[in-house]
Parts: C-alpha cells; structure tokens; sequence
C-alpha cells in the first residue's frame, strides 16, 4: 500500500510539473551580449564603480529609483584604445520573475541600444524591439511614460521595469564616468 501511495504521488508531482507552463527565455549568453554591443574585434573589460553616499543619492535622483546595490559594473567595449562605448547587464524583477537587459550607451552616455537577454515572464509581456527603439537618443530625464514614451497594452509592468534600469544605468554613468568621479 505504501509502496501505491509513493506512485500515485510520483504521478501527481510529474503531471503537475508538465501542467506547469515554464516562460523562462534566455536569448543571449554574456559573450554573445558582448560580441552584440561591440562586435567581434573589440576588448572588453569591466569596470567596477562603487559610489559613495553623496554620489549614491544623486544618481537616486536622476534614476528616480533606489540603487539595490553600493557596486555597479559596466563592461566597457574597446576597439584600439578607443572606447566604443559601455555596456551594463540589469535584472529586474517585473512581476514575480527577472526580465535582464543589456543596455548599451555611447561613449558619450547616450542610449544606444537595449537588447533582452533573459525573460522569464510570459511571452505577452515582453517588451518588443520597436518599444525599446523610441528610448534611443533620449535624455535621461525624458525617459518616463508622462514625457512622451508610449506605454504597451498588456506590458506595462516590463516597460516599467526596462525605464527604471535605463535611468538606473544612465544615472550611473552620469555621475561616475562623465564627472569623472570614479
């Protein structure tokens, strides 16, 4: 008898198991997000910025978001010396599950690109390409749904989640690279 009751429940956990829809997506490894932001010639190395408190709250108030963290890295992408621009890897959770995103500035610090990497959420819920491609070139402060960035039906939480990490990123690097207080 115990030994039917141990099937049954073997039976029970499988099924729930398949019953289970997974969404987790990954699309890109960390190598290939490189090889994405750079392209295939180019160095990459990382740069470790750890903010003071003074620096901290100025990027809070530029990102209009708490920093989870008092370390930030940025891969920074070099073709012969020359930057070609930074990149930072950011996971977020949406609503129960991580969404991460490759956000990718110029030298300069102006938005390039935004690549997904991983989404873990249904797939209804992922910001498309064409979405992130309205960010591109805005300033920081114009990085919000009242300044003109359109929202998705439907995905609200995701592109809510993708314009709290650009201006986490953003703010990052404005405070810690172009003011040189790294």
């Amino acid at each position: 008898m115990n030994h039917h009751n141990l099937i049954i429940r073997i039976t029970l956990v499988l099924l729930l198991c398949i019953a289970t829809p997974s969404f987790a997506k990954i699309f890109y490894s960390k190598n290939e997000a490189m090889e994405l932001a750079f392209g295939k010639t180019a160095t990459v190395e990382v740069l470790s910025l750890f903010p003071d408190e003074q620096q901290q709250a100025k990027i809070q108030d530029l990102a209009k978001t708490k920093l989870e963290s008092g370390m930030f890295s940025f891969y920074v992408g070099k073709e012969q010396g020359k930057v070609l621009g930074y990149a930072a890897i950011e996971s977020i959770t949406v609503r129960t599950k991580p969404e991460t995103l490759m956000i990718v500035l110029t030298p300069e610090g102006e938005l390039r690109n935004i690549t997904t990497l991983a989404f873990h959420e249904p797939p209804e819920y992922q910001p498309p390409e064409r979405w992130f491609e309205q960010l591109y070139k805005r300033a920081i402060a114009d990085m919000d749904f009242n300044k003109g960035v359109d929202g998705i039906a439907g995905a609200t939480l995701s592109t809510r989640a993708a314009l709290t990490s650009v201006r986490k990123v953003m703010g990052i690097y404005q405070v810690m690279i172009k003011e040189g207080n790294n």
